[in-house]
């Protein structure tokens, strides 16, 4: 197996051999026994004459490769979420396109699953925005869904955490969008770990109290909603929600912590999926998805707990980077032939995370090609001033 020096936290080098990756079964092809979103990311065109702070140049062929990857392994697609960079280095003329692409990829594929996300982020916050600035808003990208065919994922609003004075502002936003959706729309909750711009998001800092007046809007509109996914990174939280949701809207985890015991679940129900990291650990997800579809609990645990020490590095603080590492995984696995983001996020992580990230990657057995991970991991290094 190849061996490099990766750097550690001490600043010196140490010797590093790669082991086998993870050998997982393969998939029978049986229905999953629970819904699963992968919120998948976007590659960058680097030969694109932009520059790439201010404009995104997205390399369409690879990065609609990339999501037939992931709904031939039995995945869902959650498109043009925060994974795809969506409100750091994504705008939402370029995510238009990419939904309109993605859409039609779906639909030539039999029981592909995709939902797109809907929110506000073409209007930029400021004093002069106001409540109805933020439905028009919103209306606009979900009939843009809707008539594209897709199902809408209701993102969290920057310019509504902004301007709203309380909770009754987020009641009158929502209330409003879902009474005018075609079809059940999963809500997103996306915490303040991900997007600072959203703390007191619900009109409470407070996440208990927030959750209160979240729960009395799904309530309230539960026809309209087929479920909410929940990004607060604490499975306390997530549990006591799930345990109160109106019947009929289920609970998606997006809690890149705790995911395999929130899908495990317990006695009384569990979480469906809506997860970045699913984008990073696609064939252990499908995996293990389909061990537990098959009744097997202790496979699936045995299949993602090592992926978890992954997941929890990626996400780390500050959370809101962590798609540096989802595209540095799908680098390393050869999804793409090169470390380049929009918004040049590629720089949003240091070479010592990064290192980590890659014995983290081969601990959990998914480094599918250890000797083109280790070439690229080495030539990454050698251009920072590295000797792998």
């Amino acid at each position: 197996m190849p061996t490099l020096n990766l750097p550690i936290a001490d600043g010196t080098l140490f010797p590093f051999t790669t082991s086998m990756p993870q050998n997982l079964p393969k998939r029978t092809n049986r229905p999953f026994n629970r819904i699963a979103y992968a919120a998948a990311h976007v590659v960058a065109d680097p030969l694109a004459d932009v520059d790439p702070w201010m404009e995104p140049a997205i390399d369409w062929d690879t990065t609609i490769s990339y999501r037939t990857k992931l709904f031939d392994l039995g995945l869902g697609v959650a498109e043009a979420m925060d994974t795809a960079q969506r409100g750091t280095g994504l705008d939402w003329t370029t995510s238009q396109e990419l939904i309109r692409r993605s859409l039609e990829t779906a639909r030539h594929i039999p029981a592909a699953r995709i939902a797109c996300g809907a929110g506000t982020d073409h209007l930029d916050p400021g004093a002069d925005v106001r409540l109805e600035d933020v439905i028009r808003a919103y209306e606009e990208q979900v009939a843009f869904v809707e008539k594209q065919g897709g199902r809408v994922i209701l993102m969290a609003s920057r310019a509504l955490a902004a301007c709203a004075t309380s909770p009754d502002d987020y009641v009158t936003v929502y209330e409003r969008i879902l009474s005018q959706v075609r079809e059940p729309v999963l809500v997103h909750w996306l915490g303040e770990m991900f997007d600072l711009n959203l703390r007191g998001y619900w009109g409470r800092v407070d996440h208990v109290a927030a959750m209160d007046v979240c729960l009395d809007i799904l309530t309230d509109n539960a026809a309209k909603i087929e479920g909410i996914k929940v990004s607060l990174l604490d499975k306390e939280k997530e549990i006591v929600m799930r345990r109160r949701l109106p019947d009929g809207v289920r609970m998606y985890t997006g809690d890149d912590f705790h995911y395999a015991e929130l899908i495990a679940g317990d006695e009384v129900g569990y979480s469906d999926a809506l997860l970045g990291i699913f984008d990073a650990i696609a064939p252990a997800a499908s995996a293990a998805l389909d061990a537990i579809s098959g009744g097997d609990e202790d496979r699936f645990h045995k299949i993602l707990a090592p992926t978890v020490p992954l997941s929890r590095h990626i996400f780390k603080s500050p959370t809101s980077y962590y798609k540096t590492g989802v595209v540095f995984m799908a680098w390393l696995n050869g999804h793409q032939e090169h470390f380049v983001m929009v918004g040049g996020q590629q720089s949003a992580r240091s070479i010592l995370h990064l290192a980590e990230l890659f014995r983290l990657a081969d601990a959990s057995g998914l480094l599918a090609d250890p000797e083109m991970a280790s070439s690229r991991m080495r030539a990454f290094l050698t251009t920072h001033g590295v000797a792998a």
